[in-house]
């Protein structure tokens, strides 16, 4: 085989000559610029071709390898996330039932200190059922329901339910201590202490023969016999009155404890205290004497509501029964 180039209209020729001992003749092929461009593209073309071939290939089998890895790498952050979820859940439903422990406990506590105020305040509790007849031993039975077993929903309306039963009661005590403090008021206004450390009377409340005139006459308090200066205490607490120099009752003090009632001390010998003075219960107003319309060292004491005169003794009773239940 020879080749040979050559020109032809200005565009290059390359002849090649073909010789061969199976060929009779020797045979000649012309290749011009036009064929050599078309060997040339078709060469790119199917390098292009092999090379997105290639790629291809390469790709998708990069796929079928990769994606399982994929999915399993989601699927385990995924059990991750849900184990800490489940996690914060089991610590929040903790927490919820040691709350819920401890709320029933603030509620037990409650009533216990409930029934004892309202025993002190004296409010009627409720008439309980007769209790059916004994069941025998053992014979109980039912579902275990523990709060580490409700839900979080279950969990959360049963917190509700006690902070409800929980702010009621506290109403509930709330109402009983304002009862309390207004019946240890009221006690401490009664007149319900001696007015003086003597149990001597020399005259009780009603009608008597009075001292001086000797013809009978009514009463209206009870004498306490006392040596001068023995100290005159409020039978209870209140606001003084009146303080003044009566012509009958001679030094005379008036303590005001409220609704009407008032107590008077009369014949002392001196006063401690003045008028619109706040004093309370058993504190020193004044000292036993013998002025005003009197035959002899004593406290004239009296109770008088709205303006009537009661017997002290009443009162001074309720001291004593109250001294007696301490």
């Amino acid at each position: 085989m020879s080749a040979d180039r050559g020109g032809c209209n200005g565009g290059k020729l390359v002849h090649i000559i073909l010789v061969s001992d199976r060929m009779a003749t020797a045979r000649s092929i012309t290749i011009t610029g036009g064929h050599l461009a078309f060997f040339a593209t078709a060469l790119v073309m199917v390098v292009l071709a092999l090379s997105s071939a290639f790629s291809y290939l390469t790709v998708r089998h990069a796929a079928e390898i990769r994606l399982p890895f994929l999915q399993e790498l989601l699927r385990t952050n995924h059990l991750e996330e849900v184990g800490k979820s489940r996690e914060l859940l089991r610590d929040s439903l903790s927490s919820m039932a040691v709350r819920l422990g401890q709320m029933q406990g603030q509620l037990m506590q409650l009533d216990t200190l409930g029934e004892r105020l309202a025993g002190l305040a004296g409010v009627k509790k409720p008439e309980r059922k007769a209790a059916p007849a004994k069941p025998a031993e053992n014979s109980a039975g039912g579902p275990l329901i523990r709060p580490d077993n409700l839900t979080e929903v279950e969990m959360q309306r049963a917190l509700n339910e006690l902070a409800q039963q929980i702010e009621v009661r506290s109403q509930t005590l709330a109402i009983l201590d304002d009862r309390l403090f207004e019946e240890r008021t009221r006690k401490q206004l009664l007149p319900t202490s001696k007015p003086v450390d003597s149990d001597a009377r020399a005259s009780g409340f009603g009608w008597r023969s009075d001292p001086f005139t000797g013809q009978t006459a009514m009463h209206e308090g009870i004498d306490f016999m006392a040596e001068v200066g023995t100290p005159i205490l409020a039978a209870g607490a209140g606001i003084v009155r009146n303080v003044e120099r009566h012509p009958e009752y001679g030094n005379l003090v008036e303590i005001d404890h409220g609704d009407g009632l008032v107590t008077r001390y009369a014949h002392a010998s001196q006063v401690f205290v003045k008028a619109g003075e706040l004093v309370r219960s058993t504190q020193r107003i004044a000292a036993v004497g013998s002025t005003g319309r009197s035959t002899g060292s004593h406290l004239h004491f009296e109770v008088r509501i709205n303006g009537v005169a009661q017997n002290p003794a009443r009162f001074l009773a309720q001291g004593v029964t109250r001294l007696a239940r301490n």
